[in-house]
């Protein structure tokens, strides 16, 4: 079994209400070696019996924490030194192919509410926002599947394996 591989890449959850996606959004995290998660909000927290059916144990082997808004979680990764990024559709969004990594650059990444996405006040207070470019009618991903995506490139392009 090999050790596990910490990418300098943590995981902001801001108002997720869907259980089902948080246990997605643990799985992926520590596929991708993602030092922690911050969940806000009206976000559900482990232990519960919907956020494992998805999770699959992977709530014991990310570290997380729980923050009652999400602006206090954005600050404190900001003040201790991350790129804050908000995974957001907006005006000036770079796409997710053209993002100029930093190959020492330690990133917070925050996912949005299903339906509404990241909060405004949380974009206004990030460095920058990222976007899928999408090419349907919709335009639009399901939050852990978005996660995935994001994810790899992130940690993909960094990773080394061990």
């Amino acid at each position: 079994m090999r050790e596990r591989a910490y990418n300098r890449v943590v995981v902001i959850v801001d108002n997720i209400r869907s259980l089902n996606n948080i246990g997605s959004l643990f799985r992926t995290a520590d596929a991708f070696g993602v030092e922690a998660i911050a969940l806000c909000g009206i976000c559900g927290t482990p232990p519960h019996r919907e956020i494992q059916k998805t999770a699959l144990g992977a709530t014991r082997s990310v570290p997380w924490n729980y923050y009652e808004k999400t602006m206090s979680a954005v600050k404190r990764y900001s003040e201790s030194g991350y790129k804050i990024v908000a995974v957001e559709q907006t005006g000036d969004a770079c796409d997710l192919a053209r993002f100029p990594f930093e190959e020492r650059g330690q990133y917070a990444l925050i996912f949005g509410h299903e339906i509404n996405g990241v909060a405004p006040d949380v974009i206004e207070a990030s460095d920058l926002s990222l976007q899928i470019p999408q090419f349907g009618i919709k335009r639009s991903l399901n939050v852990a599947v978005t996660a995935g995506i994001v994810l790899w490139e992130f940690c993909g392009k960094r990773c080394e394996v061990k």
